[in-house]
């Protein structure tokens, strides 16, 4: 009925229609089973073992959509923890909630038809290192350690006291080599739950609050150290490498003659060449903004574009020795920014001194 591993074969008698797994999450950010074969038709009761000092889950998909869920359960922000951080979505089959270190939980599900499922722990900053996969009524299985459905580190054979070092924790800060830009969403010092950190480069990092819908602050000197998280349930947090140099005190944006607070509402970000931009509405009027760093003249450019609307939006200029603002395409007037209606887009660079 099932294979773990890279077992070659399987006998008559492991082919049943039901079939009861135990799978364990061991430290390092790894299911002790990174995949399972199965007949059609199987009825899983899947056992999910929490061994690690850490939370986790697992959430069977949909093939060839691993990565879509997780970056769906990423944009939960605040509500990822009601909701065990699983999407409410199509591509999810099956899921379990967060099972605490030490505890477990039994779910039951059918896969009826041949394909290959990916499975995988949502969790923020997981999902993209721990993963398996199930092959249902497959013909050609590829080699255990040429299956690209598994993670690098357990395709390898590497054991775990060989890839990580004490409580679960990755011997590096990072699960998996890094690129810049690069974006963990991830519980960060002075901002809401739903941080997301930003590396624009190797040295230059900022902090976007997508609860509040602003930047927080930026900073210089390195990114972020993600190894207390991978131990934590939420009441760790990252922590910076480097130095802040620069905070956003308020929500910036005022609306109207009255210049009110507008209400937001995060919608997501997208990612171009790894740089991402980050979508929100004030009172219904869509905004993107992107950060982007010049090395050369050592200032980071934030970039407004703005949807129709039939009022001026302001923009709040904080006083902040550490930065110089210099304002392309709008008039600035009182420690404020004036954005006309007519105004489609803005740009505020924070030089770094």
């Amino acid at each position: 009925m099932i294979l773990l591993g890279s077992l070659p074969q399987w006998s008559k008698a492991q082919l049943l229609s039901d079939t009861t797994i135990t799978m364990k999450v061991l430290g390092g950010l790894q299911f002790d089973t990174p995949r399972l074969i199965l007949k059609p038709n199987t009825r899983v009761t899947l056992i999910l073992d929490n061994h690690d000092d850490m939370a986790h889950n697992f959430v069977l998909t949909k093939p060839n959509a691993r990565l879509k869920v997780v970056e769906e359960a990423a944009k939960l922000a605040e509500r990822g923890a009601k909701m065990n951080y699983v999407p409410t979505s199509p591509l999810v089959l099956a899921n379990t909630k967060i099972v605490e270190p030490g505890n477990m939980e039994t779910i039951t599900f059918t896969l009826e038809k041949a394909g290959q499922y990916p499975y995988v722990c949502t969790y923020p900053g997981h999902g993209y290192v721990m993963y398996g996969v199930i092959y249902v009524g497959q013909s050609y299985i590829p080699p255990f350690e040429k299956d690209t459905n598994i993670p690098e580190s357990q395709r390898a054979g590497t054991s775990n006291e060989h890839a990580h070092h004490g409580h679960g924790m990755p011997s590096s800060p990072h699960p998996f080599p890094i690129e810049f830009p690069m974006l963990y969403r991830t519980f960060m010092p002075d901002a809401s739950p739903a941080a997301i950190a930003v590396g624009l480069t190797a040295t230059e990092s900022y902090c976007w609050d997508a609860g509040k819908c602003y930047l927080r602050y930026l900073w210089t000197g390195g990114f972020v150290d993600n190894s207390e998280q991978w131990k934590g349930n939420g009441s760790k947090l990252t922590k910076i490498e480097g130095e802040i140099y620069w905070k956003e005190q308020q929500f910036p944006f005022t609306i109207g003659v009255k210049r009110t607070q507008p209400k937001v509402e995060f919608k997501g970000y997208r990612l171009k060449k790894r740089l991402p931009t980050f979508e929100y509405t004030l009172n219904g009027i869509q905004v993107f903004e992107t950060l982007t760093w010049n090395e050369h003249n050592q200032s980071c450019t934030r970039t407004f574009v703005l949807g129709e609307r039939n009022t001026s939006l302001f923009f709040s200029l904080p006083q902040n020795d550490a930065i110089v603002y210099q304002l392309k395409g709008v008039t600035q007037t009182k420690g404020s920014i004036i954005i006309p209606k007519m105004t489609k887009s803005f740009s505020v660079i924070i030089k770094r001194k």
